[in-house]
Order: C-alpha cells, then sequence, then structure tokens
C-alpha cells in the first residue's frame, strides 16, 4: 500500500482503518470489510 502511495496509484484512495507500515492491502481490506466499512453489490456474470 504505501509503496504505490508513494507511486501516486493511490492518489485519492486511503484506507479506510488504521494502517501499520508492514502490512499488505489484502489485510487493510479484509479488516475493513470485518469492521462494516465495504459493501459490495451482486453482479451479473458473463452469458454463457
Amino acid at each position: 500500500y504505501y509503496s504505490q502511495l508513494g507511486e501516486g496509484l493511490l492518489e485519492y484512495v486511503g484506507p479506510l482503518v488504521d494502517t501499520h507500515v508492514h502490512e499488505k492491502p489484502l489485510s487493510i481490506a479484509l479488516r475493513e470489510i470485518n469492521a462494516g466499512l465495504l459493501t459490495s453489490e451482486a453482479i451479473e456474470g458473463p452469458a454463457q
């Protein structure tokens, strides 16, 4: 996360929870989901 932030890839996006220096993006995302800060919506899959 922090390396991408330094490269400007996440210029307008930040974590919704407090993070630690060596924490991986997946860990941050899972904590955001666990805290109820992220929601998801089902989408239709590709037609077969």
